[in-house]
C-alpha cells in the first residue's frame, strides 16, 4: 500500500485538508503533517530561530507550530518511518496562479517534497468562500492515482488549480502565467494616529495569454502546470556569455 503524506498552508483545521485527507485515504496509507495555524504566503521559509513542537492528534495525524516547509522536512525526517510515495499539499482555499506561486506555502510544501525526490502535487481551489470541495476531491484523486501509477519527471512537481462553482470543462496542461496585483498595499491607522501598511486585497491583473494557468482557470478548466526546480534562465546564460561576455571580462 502506498504511503501518502498530506500537508497544506491553511492549517490543520482547514476544510481543504480534511477533504484531501478523505480523498487520499482511498488510495493508500495517509499521514497528515500540517501547520497549527494559517501560514498563507509564507513561501518556502524554514523556521530556524526556535525549536519546533509537534503534537500528535490521532493515528497518522500530526500538527506542527511551523511553516508548511517545516512540516514536510520534519515529517519526512522524523515522523514517517518510511519515505512517502507521494506528497499532496492543499486543498488551498483560493488559487495559486502565475506569480502567486512564489509566495505560496501550498506550492512550497510540494517543492520541498520534490527536493527529497518525492513525487509531489499542490492543489488549490479558485474563487471565493464558501468553498465547495467536491470537484477538487475528484481532481485530487484522479491526479494522485495517475502519479502513483506513472510517476513524474525528475525534479518536477504539479501545481494544480481548480475552477470554482463546479465549473469544469476538463483538464489542460499549462505554463505558469503572470498574475500581478494592483492596489494591494492598504494604509491604516492605529488608535494613536500612527500610519501602518497592510498587504492584501487589491485587484489581480490577469495574464491575457491563452496557454497559461491563469487563462485556463478563468475559462473553466483545471490547470495542471509542471513546475521544475531548476530556476536557471538558460537563455540568460547565452546572453551573459555572448552579449555581456562575462566569462572573458575583467574588472
Amino acid at each position: 500500500m502506498p504511503i501518502i503524506m498530506v500537508t497544506n498552508d491553511d492549517g490543520i483545521n482547514s476544510p481543504g485538508i480534511k477533504a484531501l485527507q478523505e480523498a487520499m485515504t482511498a488510495l493508500g496509507q495517509t499521514v497528515v503533517v500540517a501547520p497549527e495555524r494559517d501560514n498563507s504566503a509564507v513561501s518556502h521559509s524554514l523556521t530556524m530561530s526556535r525549536p519546533l513542537r509537534v503534537r500528535e492528534l490521532g493515528e497518522n495525524m500530526f500538527t506542527l507550530d511551523g511553516t508548511p516547509t517545516d512540516c514536510v522536512a520534519v515529517g519526512i525526517g522524523k515522523l514517517l518511518e518510511l519515505k512517502p510515495d507521494l506528497l499532496v499539499s492543499g486543498i488551498n482555499a483560493g488559487p495559486n496562479l502565475g506569480d502567486d506561486i512564489t509566495y505560496s506555502g501550498t506550492v512550497s510544501a510540494a517543492i520541498e517534497g520534490t527536493m527529497y525526490s518525492i513525487p509531489s502535487l499542490a492543489l488549490s481551489l479558485a474563487g471565493d468562500p464558501p468553498y465547495d470541495y467536491s470537484l477538487a476531491i475528484q481532481v485530487a484523486t484522479c491526479l494522485a492515482r495517475r502519479i502513483l501509477m506513472d510517476g513524474l519527471p525528475d525534479n518536477t512537481l504539479l501545481n494544480v488549480n481548480i475552477p470554482a462553482g463546479g465549473l469544469f470543462k476538463g483538464f489542460t496542461v499549462t505554463r505558469q502565467g503572470r498574475r500581478l496585483w494592483e492596489n494591494s498595499i492598504q494604509e491604516t491607522f492605529d488608535p494613536w494616529g500612527h500610519k501602518h501598511y497592510w498587504i492584501g486585497g487589491g485587484t489581480p491583473l490577469r495574464d491575457s495569454s491563452e496557454d497559461t494557468d491563469v487563462s485556463a482557470v478563468h475559462n473553466g478548466f483545471v490547470s495542471v502546470t509542471p513546475i521544475h526546480l531548476d530556476l536557471t534562465n538558460h537563455q540568460g546564460i547565452k546572453h551573459l556569455q555572448g552579449v555581456w561576455q562575462l566569462e572573458t571580462a575583467g574588472l
